[in-house]
């Protein structure tokens, strides 16, 4: 970082924003980016963007005819089709387009690195530390990949959820209520941040926490619902399917090595209740914790401490998902509440395994889709080495998580100590 001290703020920013434009242009994981692409199509024109079609047509290549239907709720797909209208309506070239659907997850990485800078700042870290911070969230290789690149959302997740974590440490609940719904429609993955809540809000006035929820679920229905209403979507389809993102297992979960056991990443029979271990795991959490000091420090802690627990009982962990709980590290790390390794090890170990995962050749789809094939084709023929390294690397990743888990739960008893402040 010390090749950056000397460089004004506006061209880190300027050089931030110039390699992520270049990534979102170029790249694209080979699942995702189509579906985004897809799903931006079929709203722009007007269809159900959750009943998948054959769009060999419109965007050419055979790649986009087995395609799958966007899984998200209706906030992101609204957002692609008012992409596609302003892109690839007006001038129908692919890689432009591609760039289109990035924009959003640009402007959301950037937003967060400010955000992270500003909040450590109000906390009275010096302005050194807090630059060094928003410089780690400007070229974080695994954010860029993750997000930029990759086409996945969690970063416009993670700054909702981050913004909504603010207001209610500045008791704007209101506020704070609507835009955790938001960040939830927006992506599920923000789950965790409810029993985060939860716990902050113990001791409060019941009616206030019972508004506080009524609020959250009530816009989150709204936001989730809604929009089926007004376009006439069929929701038969995503409700048919709403359970599958927990009848697989894989990724940096304690289920990698699901498919060695049965040759398949599907939860079947007795299996199926390991998909649902994360929601037990996460209401005890809510019971049995308690946060003794009040402060936006103290439920960024909880909000890390919670997202751990979800990705460690989740049966099935994606790499970009990681990103909602980079910036709570990255914070905690800062401020002296965790070690220096536990920022090293959040990030390097999903980088590692998306290698090993294959997730990093797949994102050579715009450009290069051949050669992509080929890399596949290659490192799958060195049989089960790679899932095994990459197993390894999911087993590495757990080992973190539970020793960070450790340190954070151990800060949060000891703040109930008389001498904890001194």
């Amino acid at each position: 970082m010390k090749i950056f001290q000397s460089i004004p703020d506006r061209w880190l920013l300027l050089t931030s924003l110039i390699l992520q434009i270049g990534l979102g242009l170029t790249l694209g994981h080979a699942y995702d980016d189509r579906i985004n692409l897809a799903t931006g199509y079929l709203v722009g024109t007007g269809q159900n963007p959750y009943l998948a079609q054959d769009l060999t047509a419109i965007f050419g290549g055979s790649s986009f005819k087995g395609m799958t239907s966007m899984g998200y709720p209706p906030p992101w797909p609204m957002i692609l089709g008012l992409i596609y209208l302003l892109s690839f309506k007006l001038v129908p070239n692919l890689l432009l387009y591609n760039l289109a659907v990035k924009i959003p997850i640009i402007a959301a990485n950037l937003c967060l690195a400010f955000a992270v800078r500003r909040t450590l700042l109000q906390m009275g870290t010096d302005a050194a530390k807090s630059r060094w911070a928003w410089i780690f969230m400007l070229f974080n290789p695994f954010l860029l990949l993750a997000t930029s690149a990759w086409g996945q959302i969690d970063s416009i997740a993670a700054l909702i959820g981050f913004s909504s974590l603010m207001k209610l440490a500045e008791n704007k609940k209101i506020g704070s209520a609507l835009l955790l719904a938001l960040a939830i429609s927006v992506k599920p993955i923000a789950i965790p941040l409810i029993p985060a809540v939860l716990v902050y809000m113990k001791g409060d006035d019941p009616r206030d926490q019972m508004r506080y929820l009524g609020l959250v679920f009530a816009a989150a229905v709204i936001f989730c619902a809604l929009p089926f209403v007004i376009f006439g979507w069929d929701p038969s389809i995503i409700l048919k399917n709403w359970n599958a993102t927990v009848t697989v297992g894989g990724g940096l979960s304690f289920l990698s090595i699901l498919k060695f056991i049965t040759g398949s990443t599907h939860l079947k029979g007795a299996w199926q209740i390991l998909g649902m271990l994360w929601l037990p795991a996460l209401v005890t959490a809510a019971i049995l914790l308690r946060i003794h000091k009040r402060g936006l420090a103290a439920l960024i802690r909880m909000s890390a401490i919670m997202f751990l627990i979800f990705f460690l009982f989740r049966s099935w962990v994606s790499e970009p998902n990681i990103v909602m709980l980079l910036p709570l590290i990255l914070i905690l790390v800062v401020l002296g509440g965790l070690p220096a390794w536990a920022l090293r090890w959040v990030w390097l170990l999903p980088l590692v395994f998306s290698f090993f995962n294959m997730a990093l050749v797949q994102l050579l789809f715009p450009i290069a889709p051949a050669l992509m094939i080929s890399l596949m084709h290659w490192l799958g023929g060195l049989g089960g080495v790679w899932q095994i390294l990459g197993a390894v690397t999911a087993a590495f990743w757990m080992v973190y998580e539970g020793k960070t888990l450790q340190r954070l739960l151990h800060l949060t008893k000891s703040e109930s100590q008389p001498d904890y402040a001194n």
